[in-house]
């Protein structure tokens, strides 16, 4: 190839590069040695129990389930589907610690302060014997308990009280009404309305007279106005004493019914104090002997002095058993899939009355998971409870005082009646909570309770190592899952393909995913598959039938990507070459699914002093790592051109037809390529695509995805026709991970599609180019003939042109001493 070289025009001939083989199909997928399965089907095979690879989580865990300090709660950090929640319950099950501080929870009335129900606790599985006591005593209240003050005994005490008060009332009466018949009067009740009442009658022919009978009598003469005047003044005399008599006579039956009174509460007390007497024997909280007493009291109250009840009034001794844990010591597993304030702490609840009022009493108190766990364990999601408004600190607030308060809605209605606050529970609950890293970052740099209340790290790998001991364990799973599941046994080769598919989400060379949920939703399809072509056992094909089953249904934005670029909508170059453009690789996550994509990317140069532009940065579509990927390709364009002079050039990057965020630094390598195409005026290969982060001295780094980004250049290049030449450039550290779809291989085995592994820029710019980089020689120079000695020279065109414009970039006079060809710095000297 032949180029021109700026400094004197004279035409050099570029040198060709000498280009790396491309991977061996063999290299491009791992497949898992037949050997390693030592099995026909996993009908053979015993079921594992437990979980692969996480020795560090299970250490880490069996530390914190068994440890009682304060604060050493857990957080489980891992991805979904690792085995977490499994392995957890399994583990609490195994374990079987012994949990003597949980205790039986109970709410009873307050008849002091009845918005404050009382709260009542027990040792384990004493609740509902004291419920049962309470309800038995509330029927006897009700039912047997009135017939006490109707028996032959009581009534003899009455009937003899009652005859003493008349006795009294009567030696009270006797001598008053005596000295009235002395006097010709007599006392006689009279009715006045509905009231009786003493009234004092002039005695005539022997007969007590009404005030009617005796105006008559006056009128006919029969009765003197004299004899009227003496028992007017008798009547007005004997008048005071009346009252003073009748007020004796009214304080005696006063006694006589407070006499009585006593004497039915002392009854009614008596019968209660023997009943209730058994049950303190049998329950040791001070506070049911508070409850007892003040049932005792209100009993008493209400039967001693009987008076219509609208309601049933013994609904108050009743008791409402909040929790009640079983006859052994075992501890609480809680799983709480909805942790709301409510879920968490319980709830009052309300019964709206006749009049449309919501009301509520001690019995409408509910617990939550936070009580239901108490003494035991409650696992939570982190992001659930996160989600929820109050949730987390509440949470937080529980574990630090140890005590719960189940508290009223903050928001009440016009309709609700007066609300309650429960008395509050000590409570000793160990949270476990699951979440991922990067919630667990967060928590612990925000949250400065976090790190106080969750001291026990569990942390559950993603990968295992690959090795025949792992893939056996692979089918002990599968054989795990047919058998909880009811699927049909997998054969050698079905477990085999499911090993590979877990080395493809694993990602790394070497490692198996532990991620059994992904697994396990492939073999359930690949059964569902066996099953619909009526076989009784699952293979390889049927496992490999429901991997692209899995991924058709996901690949909509995929597809339609694929179809804009056969359309020509989506404008990307699979063949030919052009100068400042390349294609990159990119990413789109669908679901569970990632898929790979080409992207063009394009740059352009020209004289000037703004040094290169991240167009994608200025638009604000650029993410941080894309950003500092950006960063790090100037100062690689730096140590790559070493000149003595400054950069004075404009240069532009973008992505093209990229309308939304960018981020992630796997495009750096092709973007410093593309750069010194436009600057050197050589063209890129456009059947080639490029992925691989970079770093300062231009060694290519590791990326992400590299399967599914050579995936999506190949379906690219397969759409618009292969031809042979097409490939994709990675990082050589990325080789051994590579688990590429059959089809890509066979394409590659076929050497229609290629991939190649390079571990430095200059590498790939040979690929891309069909020239010689270039190495620095012993004075740190370039060959005229390579692309990097031609992108000196063009960068010091730039450099004389900008000093002639620009004075501040001409040279100092002892700058022009060591520049050796074409404006480069030879070794001795330090690059500006």
């Amino acid at each position: 190839m032949s180029g021109e070289t700026h400094a004197d025009a004279e035409v050099i001939e570029l040198k060709a590069a000498t280009s790396p083989d491309p991977l061996a199909a063999d290299r491009l997928r791992w497949r898992c040695d037949p050997a390693w399965l030592t099995f026909d089907s996993t009908a053979e095979l015993e079921p594992i129990e437990g979980v692969i690879g996480q020795e560090s989580a299970i250490d880490a865990l069996q530390f914190g389930l068994e440890v009682a300090a304060a604060g050493q709660n857990i957080f489980v950090r891992g991805l979904t589907g690792t085995g977490r929640l499994t392995l957890i319950r399994r583990m609490l099950t195994q374990i079987r610690l012994a949990c003597p501080t949980a205790r039986d929870r109970c709410y009873v009335h307050n008849f002091t302060s009845p918005e404050r129900p009382r709260l009542v606790t027990l040792p384990r599985g004493q609740a509902p014997a004291f419920r049962r006591a309470m309800e038995e005593l509330s029927e006897f209240i009700r039912v047997d308990l009135p017939g006490v003050l109707r028996s032959e005994a009581f009534e003899a005490k009455k009937t003899a009280l009652e005859q003493a008060s008349q006795r009294e009332a009567a030696a009270l009466i006797a001598p008053f009404e005596q000295a009235l018949k002395d006097s010709g009067l007599a006392l006689v009740t009279v009715m006045v309305g509905p009231v009786s009442q003493a009234a004092l009658f002039p005695i005539v022919e022997g007969r007590p007279v009404p005030p009617e009978q005796w105006q008559e009598l006056r009128q006919s003469g029969r009765v003197s106005d004299a004899e009227a005047a003496e028992f007017q003044k008798k009547h007005d005399a004997f008048q005071a004493q009346l009252a003073t008599v009748m007020e004796q006579v009214s304080a005696a039956r006063s006694r006589q019914a407070q006499a009585l009174a006593q004497l039915r509460e002392q009854q009614v007390r008596d019968v209660l104090k023997s009943y209730v007497s058994r049950i303190l024997g049998c329950f040791e909280d001070p506070n049911v002997g508070v409850f007892l007493g003040e049932v005792v009291d209100d009993a008493v109250r209400r039967l001693a002095r009987p008076r219509e009840e609208e309601e049933d009034f013994t609904q108050l001794y009743r008791v409402n058993v909040l929790i009640s844990r079983g006859g052994d010591d075992g501890c609480e597993i809680v799983v709480e899939t909805v942790p709301t304030m409510s879920n968490l702490l319980g709830v009052i609840e309300r019964r709206f009355d006749r009049e449309g009022v919501g009301r509520t009493n001690h019995m409408l108190i509910r617990a939550g998971s936070l009580l239901r766990a108490d003494g035991g364990y409650l696992i939570l999601e982190a992001r659930d409870i996160l989600s929820e408004p109050g949730a987390w600190r509440v949470l937080l607030r529980t574990l630090k005082t140890g005590r719960l308060e189940i508290v009223p809605p903050e928001v009440t209605l016009p309709w609700w009646g007066p609300s309650m606050q429960p008395e509050p529970i000590d409570v000793a609950v160990k949270v476990i909570l699951l979440g991922d890293a990067e919630i667990y970052a967060l928590l612990d740099a925000y949250d400065a309770d976090f790190p106080n209340l969750f001291k026990v790290l569990a942390d559950f790998d993603t990968v295992i190592a690959r090795s025949k001991d792992s893939a056996m364990q692979y089918g002990r799973v599968l054989a795990r899952i047919a058998r909880e599941e009811g699927l049909p046994p997998f054969e050698r080769g079905a477990v085999a393909a499911l090993v590979e598919h877990g080395a493809r989400i694993a990602g790394q060379g070497g490692k198996l995913t532990t991620r059994f949920g992904r697994l396990a939703d492939i073999a359930r399809e690949a059964a569902f598959v066996a099953g619909k072509s009526g076989r009784t056992s699952v293979s390889d094909g049927h496992v490999g039938e429901a991997v692209r089953r899995t991924k058709r249904r996901a690949e909509m934005p995929s597809r339609r990507f694929r179809e804009a670029i056969a359309e020509g909508t989506i404008k990307i170059a699979v063949s030919g070459s052009a100068v400042g453009q390349i294609n990159g690789l990119a990413v789109m996550q669908a679901g569970p699914l990632t898929y790979g994509f080409p992207a063009r990317i394009t740059a352009t140069i020209g004289p000037g002093s703004a040094g290169v532009i991240n167009i994608d940065r200025e638009a604000d579509l650029s993410g941080a790592i894309h950003t500092k990927g950006f960063y790090i390709l100037g100062g690689l364009l730096r140590t790559l051109l070493r000149t003595h002079h400054p950069l004075a050039f404009n240069a532009s990057i973008a992505f093209e037809q990229s309308y939304g965020g960018i981020d992630g630094d796997s495009a750096s390598g092709a973007e410093i390529c593309c750069l010194l195409s436009a600057l050197t005026d050589i063209p890129l290969r456009q059947d080639l695509a490029m992925t691989g982060a970079i770093d300062q001295v231009g060694n290519i780094l590791t990326i992400g995805a590299a399967n599914e980004k050579i995936e999506g250049f190949f379906d690219a290049c397969r759409d618009l026709g292969l031809t042979g030449t097409q490939g994709v450039i990675i990082p050589a550290s990325n080789a051994p991970d590579l688990m590429l779809r059959p089809d890509v291989v066979e394409t590659c085995r076929a050497g229609k599609f290629h991939v190649y592994a390079v571990d430095h820029v200059r590498t790939a710019l040979g690929l891309l180019t069909g020239i010689e980089a270039g190495e620095p020689d012993e004075l740190g120079l370039y060959p005229d003939e390579t692309l990097l000695g031609v992108a000196v020279g063009r960068a010091y065109e730039y450099w004389i042109k900008a000093s002639q414009n620009a004075p501040q970039f001409a040279p100092m006079p002892d700058e022009a001493e060591g520049v050796g060809s074409a404006g480069q710095t030879p070794a001795a000297a330090e690059p500006s």
